[in-house]
């Protein structure tokens, strides 16, 4: 039989692609020993919850689906009359309370000149007492010895009498001063019981002007609340609200995306963590972008795997096992020297490839 040729350029073929093979293997392998690499991961920023802190309706919204805002910016207003009236009723009852507490103030000072006066009557009277006293004992003793010259007729009954109402009125003297004296005392301890009970109602209004105070402090607070802002620079989602909607405390409408910070979440199998390490830089490239090199930082690794953090983690003592292999969040940082005007483009949620240079 005749040898059937051998077909020169479908060997070469052959050779070339096992050539190709050899080569994109060797690359591959080399490639593996300086990089991680994994497509499942995504962009992620900060979703601020847009959250009324008081009850009411809504009067106007200012902004529209997706719009950008700056901090500070009022995205919408709530009907704010019955916080107005809260307002007044709380300065009201401030102004109530000072006024207590200047009435009990000027109390106290009554009180306290009222305690003055009755010591200084008091002392006056002791004085006075000690002087009649003296009086008194001076009187007896002239009664006592004109009573003798009496009996011996020395002097007339008239001089006689004149000593007898001398003692009579000095000691009636004496018995008057002492019941002022007992007066005053008796003044004193009143005006100082009032004095005490002043300052105890200066006390209670004191506390009424703080308590007050804070009434007002927290109505001009829950006035404030009236008018929402946007916390951050940033995106608007989709907004559900509009005129007239009542909304509750806690009630979350809408969202402000940060837009000042983004980072990677990339999930990399476990066998992929025994050379990566927090610092390593890393290329991202984002599948809507995909002519565009992002450049990032490893900045930390998750403290478990993504299925222990679901609502149902698996359970492998129970039932037949089968290994799977697990995979750990890595957060990857965006670095700060990438372009700005293209970071503006990445958006929470968006799948992008991650390659961690090893070395």
């Amino acid at each position: 039989m005749e040898k059937k040729p051998t077909n020169k350029k479908f060997l070469f073929i052959i050779i070339i692609l096992f050539s190709i093979g050899i080569i994109y293997g060797v690359f591959k392998f080399v490639s593996s020993q300086a990089h991680e690499t994994t497509d499942d991961a995504q962009i992620e920023k900060n979703l601020n919850p847009i959250i009324p802190r008081v009850a009411g309706y809504i009067t106007k919204v200012y902004v529209k689906d997706n719009q950008f805002v700056k901090k500070g910016d009022t995205l919408f207003t709530i009907d704010n009359q019955d916080f107005v009236v809260k307002v007044e009723e709380a300065q009201a009852n401030l102004a109530s309370a000072t006024g207590n507490f200047e009435v009990s103030k000027a109390d106290i000072g009554t009180s306290q000149a009222s305690v003055s006066v009755s010591d200084a009557n008091f002392q006056s009277a002791g004085g006075s007492i000690e002087t009649a006293k003296i009086r008194l004992n001076r009187a007896s003793n002239d009664f006592v010895r004109y009573s003798n010259l009496y009996k011996n007729q020395s002097i007339t009954k008239q001089q006689f009498e004149q000593a007898e109402a001398a003692k009579l009125e000095a000691q009636s003297q004496l018995k008057i001063l002492q019941e002022q004296q007992k007066a005053s005392s008796f003044q004193k301890t009143v005006a100082s019981s009032r004095t005490n009970v002043s300052n105890k109602l200066a006390q209670v209004a004191t506390a009424n002007i703080k308590k007050a105070q804070a009434q007002l402090n927290a109505s001009k607070l829950n006035l404030s609340y009236t008018v929402i802002t946007a916390s951050v620079d940033g995106q608007v989602s989709k907004i559900a609200i509009q005129p007239g909607q009542y909304i509750q405390p806690g009630q979350s409408l809408f969202y402000l995306i940060n837009n000042s910070e983004s980072w990677v979440i990339a999930n990399f199998k476990e066998t992929q963590l025994n050379k990566m390490v927090v610092g390593q830089k890393v290329i991202i490239k984002a599948d809507a972008y995909p002519d565009t090199d992002f450049k990032g930082t490893i900045a930390s690794f998750s403290p478990a795997t993504g299925s222990r953090f679901s609502i149902l983690p698996p359970d492998n003592a129970t039932g037949n096992f089968v290994k799977t292999i697990q995979r750990l969040p890595v957060k990857i940082t965006i670095d700060a020297d990438n372009d700005a005007e293209k970071l503006k483009l990445l958006r929470p949620g968006m799948n992008v490839d991650v390659d961690v240079h090893l070395k």
